[in-house]
Parts: structure tokens; C-alpha cells; sequence
């Protein structure tokens, strides 16, 4: 494959989560190993650490456990990223813990997903992860999900157990009130590699595809070509004599699409103008879509500023407000406390902000509300009432993850949670 098309192929990018010894990192590197997507000197490592572990084969669960303590412990604690591509598409995985005090690990794996693989352990079925796990990847608003029920040799590959963890998932989802685009459901053996990269001759029940063919096959998620958004991050003056009177506004695109003639809305102070240009470096093009950093020129000249936002004024348009709940998890020792003043980071722009009210906290074991709840600790996640010192203009965290999201930092500016703009803002 030629580079040209290597970067013209779709990325996909999921994650991973499940129970304690679910297999995860196993699943990973069994995907990893059988696409032939690693190196010989990974594997030579992975042999070798195998061997010292004691193992009598090797343990491709190494191939992702990249911490010390993960070794040692067989689990996973941070977030490990891993790269690969076959002739179809490109694939970042982010493997997220499964133990309910790296809450906040997973939160951050999975915020950027287009989809999550929730492993089930066959002889086990639906346990409190499973729900905790599902739960998060609904918050995270991550539009696709493939159930993987794992350790399906330890079942004798029995499609009565299969059959019964669909079933007994979907009661979950429903009684939760959990939602996604598509929900799959795959047998299989990470370990022996049954339905991972090809599909098993051991489970003749099973129509489907193997998990590589669907991840190589979904769809991903499309843009709103009805909701353009581009915070600005810098305005450019060269004030040079080939670029004397240029002014440009530039950032990266968050959503939908800007065609030269378009005529835009800047908010927050909602005047309008016509794109007359639109550049990327140094050379003009006629559009661009999201992902793509860009600089715009306008045939007016309006006040604008790092922070502000420009919009399409023939699409949706977002919301403007300083009061505003949103879904929040944190992420520090240091609690959340009603009152505390916090910088708020939002797309590019950085505000003060207070938290008035925690409307409630959820047991996310049980989905159960708890409220008078007076501070959050590390790992909670809750819905609070959040008001700023100057509006904020946003959508919804479900309709767009870039202008939807926040985060919150101390005065050491550290980031000590994130923030979601829920849909009942």
C-alpha cells in the first residue's frame, strides 16, 4: 500500500472493557498477533517474559500490559494504546481498566471512541462490571458496541450459554435504560483466537462476523452537515507586505463541513459574515470537513477572538448559557465541593466557573440516584449544576463530543474532572 492511500483509509477508533480476567489484553494481542500487526522483536519480548512468568504458552495479554504493576498484578491499570491497520482500515484501541477505582482511566480512554468492545466471561455472564462498563460507554455517548463472550471453550462453545448472555444483556440494557446505534454479539476464545481475526470452525451456530470483519466493516459514525462548528483557537495577522491586510481565524473544525461562499454566524455575539476563504498552511482550498485544521477569512471585519465560535447560520445552532447542568466525572483526591471556584476549560475558551448544586450521584453498580450529596471523591460520577462567569456556547455532549465536553482545573492547573453538557441542559 502506497502512503497516499494509507492516509486516505478510515480510522476507527474503540475501546476495550470488561471484568477482572475477562481477557481484554489477551483479546488484544490475540487481535494484534493474528493480523500479523506487531513486531518480531514485540514477540521475541513477549516469548521471553512468557517463559520467565512460567507460562507454558505465550501470554499475548503482555502485549498490552505495559506497566510494572500490570505484570505483576496480571490487570490493567492505565490506559494502553495501541496502533494498527489492515488493507480496509486504520485502528487505535484504547484497552481501559476494568477495576472500579480506575473509573476516571476508563472515562478518559473512552472519551474519544466510535466504539467499545464489552467482554463477557461465558462461564459467568452479566456481572456488576459488565453494567458499570455498559453504563459508562452510554454516558460517553459512543454509538456502537459489540458484546464479546469470551472464554467460550471453557463453555464447551455451548450456544445455549451464548444465546442466554444476549438475552440477559438486553433485559440489562432495557432496564437501565441504556441506548446505543447497534448493539452486536460475538462468540468467542481470545486466547485460541476462535472468531477474533477469523471466524471459528467451532461454532457452526454462528453467522456472524469475526470480530476483526465487523470492525473492519462497521460504519462509522457520519458528520452533521447540519451542525458546523469551528472554535477559534488563533487569529493569524502576518502584517507582512505579501499578506498586508490578512486577517484570519483559525482552528480545528469540530463538526460538519465550510465551503468558500458560506455565510457564518460568530457567537458569542451572534454577527454575521461570508467565508472568502479558507486555508490550510499556505495553501487555499475551496472547503473542509471536521478533523481537519483550517483558517477561515471573513468578508467582514468582526471582533473575534480566541474562544469564540464560528457556526454555519443555515444549520442548527448551539446553545448559549452560563447555567447549565452537566454529567461530571472526577478525577482527583481533592473532592468537588458546592461553592469551589474552578477554571473551566471549554474548546478554546477558559472561564471561571462554580459548581452550585449536585443534583445527584450515581451508583453506577446499581444506575441508583443518590441525592444530598454535598461533595464527589475520586472515580464519582454525578449530575451537577454548574454556573460560570460568562455564557458558554455548546451543544449537547450526545450531538457533538467537541463542543459538548469541559473539563475542570485547579489552580495548579491540573485537570481534576471532566465534564459532559447533559441533554436537559
Amino acid at each position: 500500500m502506497d502512503k497516499k492511500g494509507y492516509l486516505d483509509m478510515q480510522l476507527l477508533r474503540f475501546t476495550t472493557a470488561g471484568s477482572v480476567d475477562d481477557g481484554k489484553s489477551t483479546l488484544i494481542g490475540r487481535l494484534l498477533y493474528d493480523s500479523k500487526s506487531i513486531f518480531e522483536d514485540q514477540l521475541e519480548a513477549v516469548e521471553e517474559a512468557s517463559r520467565s512468568r512460567g507460562n507454558e504458552e505465550v501470554n499475548l495479554a503482555l502485549l498490552t500490559d505495559g506497566l510494572r504493576a500490570e505484570r505483576e498484578q496480571g490487570i490493567t491499570i492505565d490506559v494502553a494504546y495501541r496502533y494498527f491497520a489492515t488493507p480496509k482500515r486504520k485502528f487505535i484501541i484504547a484497552d481501559t481498566p476494568g477495576h472500579i477505582q480506575y473509573t476516571r482511566n476508563m472515562v478518559t480512554g473512552a472519551s474519544t471512541a466510535d466504539l467499545a468492545v464489552i467482554l463477557v466471561d461465558a462461564r459467568h455472564g452479566i456481572m456488576e462490571q459488565t453494567i458499570r462498563h455498559s453504563y459508562v460507554a452510554s454516558l460517553l455517548a459512543i454509538p456502537e458496541l459489540v458484546v464479546a463472550v469470551n472464554k467460550m471453550d471453557l463453555v464447551d462453545f455451548d450456544r445455549e450459554v451464548f444465546d442466554g448472555i444476549v438475552r440477559d444483556y438486553r433485559e440489562m440494557l432495557s432496564k437501565f435504560g441504556l441506548h446505543f446505534h447497534g448493539v452486536n454479539f460475538i462468540p468467542m476464545s481470545a486466547k485460541d483466537g476462535d472468531n477474533v481475526v477469523s471466524r471459528s470452525e467451532r461454532t457452526p451456530w454462528y453467522g456472524g462476523e469475526s470480530l476483526l470483519e465487523f470492525l473492519e466493516n462497521v460504519q462509522l459514525p457520519s458528520q452533521a452537515e447540519d451542525r458546523m462548528r469551528l472554535p477559534v483557537q488563533y487569529v493569524i495577522r502576518p502584517i507582512s507586505s505579501r499578506f498586508p491586510d490578512f486577517r484570519g481565524y483559525a482552528g480545528l473544525l469540530a463538526e460538519g463541513s465550510v465551503r468558500t461562499g458560506d455565510r457564518v454566524r460568530v457567537y458569542p455575539g451572534c454577527m454575521e459574515s461570508e467565508v472568502t476563504g479558507i486555508y490550510i498552511g499556505d495553501k487555499q482550498i475551496d472547503s473542509a470537513v471536521a478533523g481537519q485544521s483550517v483558517c477561515l477569512t471573513l468578508k467582514d471585519d468582526i471582533d473575534i477572538s480566541r474562544g469564540d465560535i464560528v457556526v454555519s447560520t443555515d444549520g442548527i445552532q448551539p446553545g448559549v448559557a452560563s447555567d447549565f447542568s452537566i454529567d461530571v466525572c472526577w478525577f482527583r483526591n481533592s473532592p468537588l465541593v458546592c461553592g469551589k471556584r474552578y477554571t473551566i476549560r471549554h474548546a478554546t475558551r477558559e472561564v471561571l466557573g462554580i459548581v452550585k448544586e449536585i443534583e445527584y450521584k450515581v451508583d453506577i453498580n446499581t444506575q441508583e440516584r443518590i441525592c444530598d450529596v454535598e461533595q464527589l471523591v475520586m472515580n464519582d460520577i454525578a449530575r451537577v449544576h454548574l454556573r460560570t462567569a460568562e455564557p458558554l456556547v455548546f451543544d449537547r455532549y450526545r450531538d457533538n463530543r467537541t463542543m459538548g465536553s469541559l473539563i475542570f482545573i485547579d489552580a495548579t492547573n491540573d485537570t481534576v474532572g471532566a465534564g459532559m453538557i447533559a441533554d436537559e441542559y
